[in-house]
């Protein structure tokens, strides 16, 4: 399983732009992608702003090129996640994962 990583910053006050964009346009386009095993939308407040940290899950490098093409290092933004971040990281992290433990609930 690979892990993809990417941070984004909204202002203060204004987080819920991304998180609706995550939401509703995000999420839908990567659960008809093959592959695509799960995400987590993580959020830091700070001060002056608002930290995301998306974690999206995949079987294999093939299913994420379904999502984000040959240059797998570039963020995938669309207009509306632009709009609502104050910035954001162009290139992207893959990392596989080596161990988990999740605690049952």
């Amino acid at each position: 399983m690979i892990v993809r990583t990417w941070r984004g910053k909204a202002a203060r006050g204004k987080e819920g732009a991304y998180t609706e964009h995550f939401r509703l346009k995000l999420l839908p386009e990567l659960k008809s992608i093959s592959g695509f095993l799960g995400a987590t939308l993580l959020r830091e407040d700070r001060e002056k702003d608002s930290e995301f940290l998306v974690l999206t899950r995949w079987a294999s490098l093939e299913s994420i090129r379904a999502f984000a093409g040959q240059a797998l290092e570039h963020a995938v933004m669309e207009p509306d996640a632009i709009a609502a971040l104050l910035s954001y990281d162009p290139k992207v992290q893959h990392y596989a994962i080596v161990d988990e433990y999740i605690r049952p609930a």
